[in-house]
């Protein structure tokens, strides 16, 4: 089955808790902090896989999780941190943020690694914070907890050459001839429901991927049919051959067709329809072939397409095609992007690091991921880290803008998960 197109959740381990503890040695009555930092949480890593050609393994699958790092120990000895989570991923793979909409990024090479999720610090034990005022902490952090998000990931064909064309043109005859791949044919529309890849050898060393790219229909780029779901493999393609049945058995006017499925490629992204293209005139070995082939190959020349005759039944006309869209790979040179004579100035501006708004019951809404992330690291069961946490807090700026908003005593702040009373 091909799955390109999948939800799923990953979790990075959170830091170990940092430990405060105190020396307890025979010959030193007064032993100091010794309690040890927590070691890191492990990170969700994808990772490229050129074995893979699908996103299946996501189908029962769908939460990731990495493990958390090991507490500080005793006698100043750090925790161990955990070992990373490594997902695999197909080549082509695009990663989004479900709720941002952003791409982070996009797997291409095989063993390429993208952090998706970064494993959380781990706490400092209380010999850390020791100074010349303070000889005795009793407080630890606790570990900083791992990112989690919600991800899509879409797979597009790292293909060089797609065969595009309404169902039943023939296009996966074509491939099955060229290539070792063995789509499935019939004489019906939509045989292919999903993408086949097939690896053409035109000479010693040098041979490319061809993919078949199920039947677009008209609407497709509005989503009709599976329209995006067929589109989206088209878009890394650096060749097209566009696939035309000319026996005209159907009643259908190939010259119609090419328009159509022109048509739609250019609304789904302008690009495509600008990408080197040639036309393959298929079932030639049927009647009346001959006769709209004469017809189609001067209407298409005039735009200034080459045309080949051939029929994927019989192999006519087969390798001349094949030897074309290699020449026309060999002489291809990625785009580039449009520059333009405008600069644009930034000049750098000190920007707050928090947002205060009032909630729908009236509360005081405090966020930051500074102060958030410090929540997260405090232990309110121990006085003294409380004590360390206002201090932070007052020194933010944060107490002297909930004044300036016009707070009360006795009125709620919220942070986070956390809620207190102003004083």
């Amino acid at each position: 089955m091909f799955i390109d197109k999948v939800k799923i959740t990953v979790k990075a381990g959170s830091g170990g808790h940092g430990m405060s503890s105190f020396r307890r040695e025979k010959y030193v009555p007064k032993g100091g902090p010794s309690g040890g930092d927590g070691g890191r949480g492990g990170s969700v890593i994808l990772v490229g896989d050129n074995s893979l050609n699908t996103l299946i393994d996501f189908r029962y699958k769908k939460n990731f999780k990495a493990k958390n790092g090991d507490g500080g120990q005793t006698s100043n000895m750090h925790g161990k941190g955990a070992e990373n989570l490594y997902i695999k991923v197909p080549l082509g793979t695009v990663v989004k943020d479900i709720e941002t909409g952003q791409i982070l990024g996009d797997i291409t090479e095989d063993f390429q690694e993208l952090v998706i999720a970064k494993g959380g610090r781990g706490g400092r034990g209380n010999a850390r914070f020791v100074t010349s005022v303070k000889q005795a902490p009793t407080f630890a952090e606790l570990g900083e907890p791992g990112e989690e998000f919600q991800i899509a990931l879409e797979l597009k064909l790292l293909a060089d050459i797609g065969l595009v064309g309404y169902p039943s043109v023939g296009k996966s005859s074509i491939l099955s001839v060229v290539s070792d791949a063995k789509p499935e044919i019939a004489a019906y529309h939509f045989t292919t429901l999903s993408p086949i890849l097939g690896v053409v050898r035109v000479a010693e060393g040098f041979s490319f991927v061809l993919a078949d790219i199920p039947g677009i229909i008209e609407g497709a780029h509005a989503g009709h049919g599976l329209g995006h779901e067929f589109l989206r493999h088209i878009e890394r393609t650096k060749i097209l051959i566009h696939v035309l049945d000319v026996s005209g058995m159907e009643g259908r006017d190939p010259i119609e067709d090419y328009h159509k499925i022109t048509n739609e490629l250019s609304l789904y992204n302008e690009k495509l329809a600008t990408r080197v293209q040639i036309v393959a005139a298929n079932k030639m070995d049927l009647p009346d072939a001959v006769e709209n082939y004469e017809k189609v190959k001067t209407y298409l020349e005039n735009l200034g397409l080459e045309v080949f005759p051939i029929s994927a039944a019989t192999g006519e006309g087969m390798t001349a095609l094949i030897n074309r869209a290699g020449e026309l790979l060999k002489d291809y040179k990625e785009e580039i992007p449009e520059q333009t004579d405008e600069i644009k100035v930034y000049t750098a501006e000190k920007e707050e690091d928090y947002e205060i708004i009032r909630g729908d019951d009236g509360a005081f809404e405090v966020k930051s991921k500074r102060i958030e992330k410090l929540i997260a690291m405090t232990n309110f069961a121990n006085d003294e880290a409380v004590r360390r946490f206002q201090v932070i807090f007052r020194n933010s700026g944060i107490e002297e803008e909930l004044k300036a908003r016009g707070i009360q005593e006795g009125d709620t702040v919220r942070i986070a998960e956390m809620e207190f009373e102003f004083r």
